[in-house]
């Protein structure tokens, strides 16, 4: 993702958060941005795509719901447009209030996770 020079410039121009953190936030919006276009497909286009992924896999067998589910969660994680982090956070830095929507609270934890360590 980063080779760190560009991320650390960017905190070096005012944010106050730590490295950790801001790579949480990220892919918190990143988890939120995929989560949202699973919220706007029927279970039957959740059945299709995770049919396809599966099958890109070359698995055999049955899914249950919950697998279904996470196929299609990964399938569109990687076909999404997702900004690389040195991107985003560029982003994030000029506009924080216009992030606040698409974070879904995940990344309180994994910065806690992160600053224990």
């Amino acid at each position: 993702m980063s080779n760190g020079r560009v991320a650390l410039g960017a905190l070096e121009k005012g944010s106050e958060e730590p490295l950790e953190v801001l790579r949480a936030k990220y892919l918190d919006y990143c988890s939120a941005q995929v989560a949202d276009l699973l919220l706007y497909l029927t279970p039957d286009e959740i059945y299709l795509l995770a049919q396809r992924a599966y099958r890109e896999e070359s698995e055999e067998g049955e899914l249950s719901y919950v697998e279904m589910v996470q196929s299609a969660t990964d399938w569109l994680s990687r076909k999404v447009a997702l900004p690389p982090f040195e991107v985003w956070l560029e982003d994030y830095q000029a506009h924080p209030e216009s992030y606040a929507e698409y974070f879904i609270g995940l990344w309180k934890s994994e910065a806690e996770t992160s600053l224990d360590d």
